[in-house]
């Protein structure tokens, strides 16, 4: 019997971040005032920033998208190309994504 679970449609994004020495503070400040407004998009289903207690330079992401359109439409929002392209991005060490499906 076949289901339509769309949640196995949703896109598992996860990304960790290494910020330069001496940036923490400031990534951190940008991220408090990107979440909220990521958290409000309409394909937004979770969105999660956490930062590494004993290793506050790292940086990682947990997001859930209602499919691959909600993720491209987040990437063309004006909060994710001001503050993540625009302030965070050169800030950083080190950037790694990737995409995941539920099972």
């Amino acid at each position: 019997m076949a289901t339509t679970d769309t949640a196995n449609q949703h896109l598992i994004v996860t990304a960790f971040w290494e910020v330069n020495s001496g940036e923490e503070a400031a990534i951190a400040a940008l991220l408090k005032d990107f979440l909220p407004q990521a958290q409000r998009e309409a394909g937004v289903k979770e969105f999660q920033i956490h930062q590494n207690v004993a290793k506050p330079r790292e940086f990682f992401f947990y997001e859930v998208f209602a499919g691959e359109a909600a993720f491209a439409e987040h990437q063309q929002t004006d909060h994710f190309k001001n503050i993540i392209l625009g302030q965070a991005i050169p800030k950083l060490a080190k950037r790694e994504r990737s995409q995941f499906r539920f099972i």
